[in-house]
Order: C-alpha cells, then sequence, then structure tokens
C-alpha cells in the first residue's frame, strides 16, 4: 500500500472515529439533559397543579375540571384521599402490596409537606407527588405524571439532525483527508524521486528548500549528499585515472630497463666481442638493474606511506650527520661535472625521522646535480622559533612555473625524453612529498629558469 493510501486512511479513520464518539456524547448529553429539564418541569407543573386542584370545590363538576386540566397541561393527573386511595384518575399499576408499600413511602413524604419524585422506579414514566392543603381533601395527594416517551420526543429530530451533520463532516473528512494525504506526501514522493535519480548517478536538486518545515531540511540534507557524491565520484574518477596512468607509467618504466637487460644479455651470448664492449654491456645491464631495483624501492616507500601509520619514527637527531654523508656521496658526482657543492654541516638538533630526511635530501640533492651543468649546488639551513628551514638550491635549468602544480605527481616529468636519459624513476619527488606530510612539514619550490631553483622545508628543532 502506498504511503498516500496509509495517510488517507488513517487520518479518515482517525476523524470518523473522532465525529462518531463525539456526535454519540452529544445525543447521550442531550438525553439526559432532556429527562433532568422535564424532572424540573413537571416538579414546577406540579406545585401549580396542586395549588389549583386543591382549590376546586368537591362537586360533580370536579372531575370534568380534572380532565380540562389533564388536556391543558398534557400531565396524566390522579388525585388521591388521605388513605391513598383514588379520586380522581387511575392508579397505573399502584394496585396491591405494591400500592400500600409505595403509599406509605409517598404518604409520609406528602405528610411531612414534602414533593415526592418517583423515577427509578418506573423507567416508562416521571411521577410527582404532590401534598394537597385543601380541608376538604383531609391531606390528600396529587399524582402528576408524564411518559418519558413525550420527554425524549425531540431527541427523534436532533438524532436525525446529528447523524445528517455526521454523514456530512465525513464526506468532508475524506475530501480533505485525501486532500491532506496528496499535500503531505508530494514532498515525500518528491525525496523519493530525487533520491532514487541520485542513485542512478543523475545530479538534479529537490526543489524544497523554500519551505520551512522538515521536508525542506531532508531535502537540503539529499541535495547536500548529492553533491558529496557527485565531489566522491568526480575524486574516484580523478584517483581511477591516475591509478590507470600509474600502472601504465610503472608498465613503462620497467619494459626499458628490462628490453636493455635483455639486449645485453643476448649480446653477451653472442660471443666473439671484445673485453671492453663486454664490461660495457655488463656495467648497462648493472645500471637497468638498479634503477629497477630503486624504483621498487621508491613504490615500497609510497604504498608504506599511504597504508602504514607508522611510516615514520621521530626522534631527535643532529643534521650535521646528515648533510655529511650527503656530501660524501655526491662530491665526486659534482665534481667530475665541474660543480660546486656547498652542503651546510653545522650542528643543528631536529626532530623527525632520520633516515627518511636523509632520502628526501638524497632526492633533493639528486636532482641538483643532475639537471645543473654549470655553477652550484648547495643545502643550508637556518633555526628560527624552534623551527628549521632547510633549502635546497642549485643554477640549474629551473622549472617554468606551469609544471610545478604537477612536480610532485607520482611518474611526472618535466622532460620525459631528457628525464630517462639522465636516468630515474619519476617517482622521487612523489616520495619527498610523502615523506614531508607524513612529518606535517611542506615543501615549497621557487624557480627562475636557466638560473635558480629552490625547494625549502621545515622540521622541529630545539
Amino acid at each position: 500500500m502506498k504511503i498516500r493510501a496509509k495517510i488517507s486512511i488513517t487520518f479518515t479513520l482517525l476523524l470518523i472515529f473522532g465525529v462518531t464518539a463525539v456526535s454519540s456524547y452529544a445525543i447521550m448529553f442531550i438525553r439526559n439533559y432532556l429527562l433532568e429539564e422535564g424532572q424540573q418541569t413537571i416538579q414546577e407543573q406540579a406545585k401549580w397543579l396542586a395549588l389549583t386542584v386543591q382549590e376546586f370545590p368537591r362537586d360533580g363538576q370536579f372531575g370534568n375540571r380534572l380532565s380540562v386540566i389533564e388536556e391543558v397541561s398534557g400531565y396524566a393527573i390522579t388525585v388521591y384521599d388521605e388513605n391513598g386511595d383514588v379520586i380522581f384518575g387511575e392508579s397505573e399499576g399502584f394496585t396491591g402490596d405494591m400500592n400500600a408499600e409505595l403509599s406509605q413511602d409517598i404518604q409520609r413524604s406528602v405528610y411531612m409537606h414534602d414533593m415526592v419524585l418517583v423515577n427509578e422506579r418506573y423507567n416508562e414514566a416521571i411521577y410527582v407527588f404532590n401534598p394537597l392543603m385543601n380541608a376538604d381533601f383531609e391531606l390528600g395527594f396529587i399524582r402528576v405524571s408524564q411518559l418519558k416517551e413525550t420527554i425524549y420526543a425531540p431527541i427523534t429530530t436532533i438524532r436525525w439532525i446529528i447523524y445528517t451533520g455526521m454523514f456530512i463532516s465525513i464526506v468532508i473528512i475524506l475530501l480533505v483527508s485525501w486532500i491532506f494525504a496528496r499535500y503531505l506526501s508530494k514532498p515525500i514522493l518528491q525525496l523519493k524521486d530525487a533520491a532514487q535519480k541520485v542513485a542512478d548517478g543523475k545530479r538534479e536538486k529537490v526543489e524544497l528548500t523554500d519551505r520551512s518545515d522538515e521536508f525542506a531540511d531532508l531535502a537540503r540534507s539529499i541535495n547536500y549528499m548529492a553533491e558529496r557524491l557527485r565531489e566522491d565520484n568526480e575524486r574516484l574518477s580523478k584517483i581511477n585515472e591516475k591509478q590507470s596512468q600509474f600502472f601504465a607509467d610503472i608498465t613503462h618504466e620497467i619494459r626499458n630497463p628490462l628490453h636493455t637487460i635483455m639486449a645485453s644479455m643476448e649480446l653477451l651470448q653472442v660471443g666473439g666481442i671484445d673485453e671492453e664492449k663486454k664490461q660495457k654491456y655488463m656495467q648497462n645491464a648493472r645500471t637497468q638493474a638498479e634503477r629497477i631495483s630503486s624504483l621498487f624501492k621508491d613504490l615500497l616507500t609510497l604504498q608504506r606511506y599511504d597504508s602504514d601509520e607508522n611510516f615514520i619514527q621521530q626522534q631527535w637527531f643532529d643534521l650535521q650527520r646528515v648533510t655529511s654523508r650527503i656530501e660524501a656521496l655526491y662530491e665526486e658526482e659534482a665534481n667530475r661535472k665541474s660543480l660546486k657543492l656547498n652542503i651546510q654541516k653545522t650542528p643543528c638538533r631536529v626532530l623527525a625521522d632520520a633516515s627518511k630526511i636523509e632520502q628526501v635530501l638524497e632526492n633533493l640533492i639528486s636532482n641538483a646535480v643532475k639537471y645543473t651543468t654549470d655553477g652550484e649546488v648547495g643545502l643550508r639551513y637556518s633555526v628560527k622559533d624552534k623551527k628549521v628551514e632547510i633549502v635546497v638550491y642549485d643554477t640549474g635549468i629551473g622549472i617554468s612555473s606551469d609544471t610545478i602544480p604537477q612536480l610532485f605527481d607520482r611518474f611526472y616529468r618535466t622532460d620525459k625524453a631528457r628525464s630517462r636519459d639522465k636516468g630515474g624513476t619519476g617517482l622521487g619527488l612523489a616520495v619527498v612529498k610523502s615523506i614531508l606530510d607524513a612529518h606535517g612539514s611542506d615543501i615549497l619550490v621557487y624557480s627562475e629558469p636557466n638560473k635558480e631553483t629552490r625547494f625549502s622545508f621545515e622540521l622541529t628543532s630545539k
């Protein structure tokens, strides 16, 4: 069953129950009200009738006068003498023992000049007994009675009026409940359709934000969810593209050195080549094998950064030890290219992962030496406000400003052909950024082509 039908049926049943309950209560209330009013009226009329009857002379016209009063008043009148015997009218069931018992109760009361109302014992009528004070009747009493059907006569008309009104109300309720259910279910159906469209990948918004109720809040939540899903889908799409490119780059990076190794091995197997060429082929194979090893080392570093919460182990160490090793590692290569290698080696205590920071500085110095043909390659650092700023600089070919945003992407190369000729895996700067991100440090790049390039970052210092 649809929600619109459920709302309509529920609303209709509740209102019909309410109208029926109110109508039933109204009928019972009116019935009791008419009975109470009838009792009060007959009591008042009994007093006046008693005053009137007790003034009648007791002659041959006494009965005729009482008949006229009965016809005019609409009440049944019975007159009793002091012994409880009927002088005029009928006893209407007051006979035998019942008559004697009732007469005794009534006589005791009327002799005390009290009015007696008899209602509970005789459900078909109301009886009022009133004393007669005229001496001729020797303290007799009068009984005035009226059938309850007469009192309840207006209730039939009232009941039909109420039932008619109830029927009209139910018809109106059915119409209103249908309209109300339609109004209430419309935004729910809109939200359902919107959620379905979001699930299908469509980018339509729910147009309910102009309301001021919970539906507007829900619509805003769905719109927010749809926007987040759209952003996540776009992000996943970019990640998927990068992942595809990543695997393609890995395949390409491994394929080239493998081809070189295989070609060198085939040439070595041919035989008949001199020792110099043999050494050359063996060196080529060793170089490409080292390149593959370096590639997998960088990939392992990146994989640990992506998945290992304990990627870095920070502790206090002297930066001088790291820079001294780096100077010794690249001094020969710098001299071979006639470059000035200026590495600062002053004591400086820093809080970081020593091996990872050494890897960062190795990658930066390696790139600086690789892409600098003339001038200087250097590393300097300075302490300020418990932070040490480390700068690696060179006077090489530089980096164009439009390539700096992609510089730290995995396998990104500013000049792919020339970069592969110079060796490297294309992951060095990606590894640098991953390590520094794990330390909570940003790396900044400044470069002027063919003039200067600087990489800088900060670490915690004492």
